[in-house]
């Protein structure tokens, strides 16, 4: 790589190489993102707040970094953040209109960030306080799918997708409270990982969602995300959750032992209607054999969720009730965030106490699964991509319906905590993306990953992006 030639395909893991020996400055790969990010802007709709000069400055501070010698893990490379996360001098709108003010302190996450020597290009889209799985709403518009636009990249971590997919960064971090990093990932063709609770800090949330909501990387290799999760993972001291250090990067450079893997296609029970759509059962099947394939074992089983459903809801809606209460301007809040914060207020009580007792009990019932396999293996959605503007205008309670029809299968494990990771399952036959979620228990991070590098080194889907089939034209 030369500081003339900047290849939107380059990895993050080649980007912090380049810059290590030279070849390219951090000022470079920022100006070079910052034009295909306003290139893109007007089309993809990727980032609620752009910080080109602020970026720029920080960008030359890690030049200067660098030519003094200095190596960090992410020294000079440019990413994004999603707009949950608090970054000094940005507001964290979360997806929601009105004058919010700017943020005196970053979160730990992006803390961890900048001390790693990471750039900040921007804060990337969202939909309002991420309850749903597309990213548009009344104060952005709509974040399109870079691999065909008239499709959304999924939420609710969707800007964080769509930028990643497209090239404009080479990685990012959203969030996951019931598969809004895994969500988009699988419907942009992305590894995304939703790590352990607690692996990376919610802080200045002791705990987000009431414990559903963790903070997780998208990127087109595992390798990248696996270096960014690394960087990003460590707890602040007022953090509820403090799982013990792993090394991610270390794990993905391991190939696995022979595994037992679970192959489920069941879905929790939510009393509403949904169905696998065939293209992505064949997808994940595909993945199975490939799996076999590789030495592992896959045998049809289901994990036992029994009534954890029951346990969701309360522990949502009083997230959102709690988010609410902050926003600068209540009226401007869409009618189903209204909804949702009164079913939080009704919930909130009894209720919620009683779905974070259950989660003990729920863990031991779902985990037996793990007493006779290492892994599980789902779809990470029934569906391929929705089109823009599917749930638009809908009722509080037909975007429910519409949207578990959609996701079925990634809440649960938000729900028990447990990491887990999408990878990319293929396209369909009109050129949509499709993603396959490996679950784990408890801090399994380096089983997953090191299971995902393997899967990877096979499959070789970060060599196929959007604009390489003819999936980015309008349907």
């Amino acid at each position: 790589m030369s500081d003339t030639a900047v290849p939107t395909a380059c990895s993050l893991v080649d980007m912090v190489g380049a810059l290590a020996e030279g070849s390219v400055s951090a000022r470079r790969l920022t100006e070079e993102a910052l034009r295909r990010i306003a290139a893109a802007q007007p089309e993809l709709n990727a980032f609620r707040t752009v910080r080109a000069e602020a970026a720029l400055a920080e960008a030359d501070a890690a030049d200067r970094r660098l030519a003094a010698g200095e190596r960090l893990p992410l020294l000079g490379v440019p990413l994004a953040v999603k707009d949950d996360m608090d970054v000094t001098g940005e507001p964290t709108a979360f997806g929601c209109a009105g004058a919010f003010p700017p943020k005196t302190a970053d979160s730990e996450a992006v803390r961890r960030l900048r001390a790693a020597g990471a750039v900040i290009v921007g804060k990337t889209q969202t939909p309002e306080l991420g309850q749903w799985p597309f990213t548009e709403g009344g104060a952005f518009g709509e974040t399109r799918n870079p691999w065909n636009t008239a499709y959304t990249p999924g939420g609710s971590s969707g800007g964080s997708a769509a930028a990643v997919a497209a090239g404009l960064v080479p990685a990012a971090l959203g969030s996951d409270g019931a598969g809004s990093v895994r969500i988009p990932a699988a419907w942009t063709h992305l590894v995304g990982v939703k790590p352990q609770r607690g692996r990376i800090s919610t802080w200045p949330e002791p705990e987000s969602f009431h414990g559903l909501t963790v903070n997780g990387v998208l990127a087109r290799t595992v390798a990248d995300a696996a270096l960014l999760l690394d960087a990003a993972s460590g707890p602040h001291p007022g953090d509820l959750h403090r799982p013990a250090r792993i090394s991610a990067v270390a794990a993905t450079r391991r190939p696995p032992r022979r595994l037992r893997i679970a192959l489920s296609f069941a879905m929790a029970f939510t009393a509403t209607p949904k169905s696998l759509d065939p293209e992505v059962r064949s997808a994940v099947e595909r993945l199975a054999a490939q799996l076999e394939s590789l030495g592992h074992e896959v045998i049809p089983e289901d994990p036992r969720y029994g009534p954890i459903g029951l346990t969701f809801v309360p522990r949502a809606t009083s997230g959102v009730r709690d988010w609410a209460a902050r926003v600068p301007d209540p009226a401007l809040l869409d009618p189903r965030t209204h909804e949702a914060v009164r079913t939080g207020r009704a919930l909130g009580g009894l209720a919620l106490r009683a779905s974070r007792r259950a989660e003990t009990v729920l863990r031991r019932r779902v985990g037996e699964v793990f007493d006779r396999f290492d892994v599980v293996l789902t779809p990470t959605t029934a569906t391929p991509p929705l089109r823009i503007g599917a749930l638009a205008g809908l009722g509080a309670m037909a975007t429910d319906r519409a949207m578990i029809a959609a996701c079925p299968y990634a809440w649960t494990w938000n729900v028990l905590g447990w990491p887990g990771v999408n990878v990319p399952a293929g396209l369909t036959t009109d050129g949509l993306p499709m993603g396959a979620q490996l679950l784990g228990p408890a801090d399994s991070e380096p089983l997953l990953l090191g299971l995902a590098a393997q899967l990877e080194a096979a499959e070789d889907w970060a060599a196929v992006r959007p604009g390489q089939k003819a999936a980015v034209s309008s349907r």
